[in-house]
């Protein structure tokens, strides 16, 4: 499975970008599907995640309430609608996906992992 995630750029604060990551390859080795980020000097920090339904989603607490996970299962592709931006989440956003529930994405389990897409917020 291949990950591809796109829709990254320069937002002021305050503002809105969404991001989705779309998975080529075996469709049977995906099940949840979750974002990550890493900034520069920092480890790295779950996100999101979403079950294959879409009926369980997970948000870490600095972005609850203003990002919003979501996924099409028809073209195998995640999203992340973020929403209030702030400069502490500049940072690279990954997204990651397997045969792992939404709640094992969260605890950092994953079977398969993409290259970022860059969200930078300036202040």
């Amino acid at each position: 499975v291949q990950l591809q995630a796109f829709g990254g750029g320069l937002v002021q604060a305050g503002g809105s970008l969404r991001l989705s990551c779309a998975a080529s390859g075996d469709s049977q080795s995906i099940y949840g599907m979750a974002w990550f980020r890493q900034a520069p000097g920092k480890e790295r920090e779950f996100v999101a995640a979403i079950s294959w339904t879409g009926y369980t989603k997970f948000y870490a607490d600095s972005v609850k309430g203003r990002f919003t996970i979501s996924r099409d299962n028809a073209k195998n592709t995640v999203y992340l609608q973020m929403s209030s931006l702030k400069p502490e989440d500049t940072s690279l956003y990954h997204c990651a996906t397997g045969l792992q529930t939404a709640e094992r994405l969260r605890q950092g389990e994953y079977d398969y992992w993409g290259q970022g897409t860059q969200v930078t917020v300036s202040s």
